[in-house]
């Protein structure tokens, strides 16, 4: 019965731990790039910066890009690879395999 409780238990909370994980860049401060990479970042893409921020432990670049479109990036802090990019109206936003599979870009 104990074990029962346990597996059901450790099932309940798996879900909720992985959604948790798949939003959030766990990396320590002392590892992170400086804000000034995130720039040169943004603008090796053709990106117009608004605002750099930090948001669930990620860097996240607030502007247009190069066609004037409004976009949201989510940048890993240590590696900065581009974790997902959002356009204004985008609810879901692109992974970074969506755009590798995207030839029109």
């Amino acid at each position: 019965m104990k074990k029962t409780v346990t597996i059901l238990a450790f099932l309940a909370v798996l879900p909720a731990g992985m959604a948790l994980a798949d939003d959030d860049c766990f990396v320590p401060m002392a590892d992170w790039q400086p804000r000034d990479a995130v720039a040169q970042l943004a603008e090796e893409n053709g990106w117009t910066v608004r605002r750099i921020k930090i948001d669930d432990g990620c860097y996240e670049i607030d502007g247009t890009d190069a066609q004037g479109r409004q976009l949201e990036v989510t940048v890993h802090p240590s590696t900065l690879q581009i974790l997902k990019v959002e356009y204004e109206g985008d609810e879901h936003g692109r992974s970074r395999e969506d755009r590798e599979g995207d030839t029109h870009d």
